[in-house]
């Protein structure tokens, strides 16, 4: 299983953070040839299934997930982040997504991506090539979601 993880620092406040890093249809304008459906309605929350589909024509796959933990940051609990879990649920693409937002000195945030990542049919050996295009493709997408 490829893992890596993508730390940011903002300006911006923990719930702006949050609401932007979770704003699951914006993802797939910040990442190449991807667009994102989302499956229910309502507010997100445990629960909530989600689609990115990355690719061109026949070249695409699905990337279905699940909110798996909703806990976003609240005022008044610096101390504790918020987190939100996402299990991938597809039929190429597995694992699963840790986003964690932090109230940062002065009124910013620290925002934290993990992902724990498994291409069936690729190789454990590539672990390293895949974390290496994760951590370069979220960090950029994570950029754009934040304005850095």
């Amino acid at each position: 299983m490829s893992v890596f993880r993508i730390e940011r620092t903002t300006a911006l406040p923990a719930a702006e953070a949050w609401r932007r890093l979770t704003d699951w249809a914006a993802h797939g304008a910040r990442v190449p040839l991807t667009r994102v459906r989302v499956l229910t309605s309502g507010p997100t929350g445990p629960g909530t299934r989600f689609v990115a589909r990355t690719g061109v024509g026949r070249l695409a796959f699905d990337d279905p997930m699940e909110v798996v933990r909703w806990e976003p940051p609240e005022p008044g609990h610096e101390e504790r982040p918020g987190v939100c879990l996402l299990e991938k649920r597809g039929r190429l693409v597995l694992g699963r997504a840790r986003i964690e937002v932090y109230a940062g000195p002065c009124g910013g945030s620290r925002a934290v991506w993990t992902e724990e990542l498994r291409v069936r049919g690729v190789p454990r050996a590539l672990d390293p090539v895949l974390a290496l295009a994760g951590r370069r493709l979220f960090g950029r997408a994570m950029d754009g979601l934040l304005g850095i």
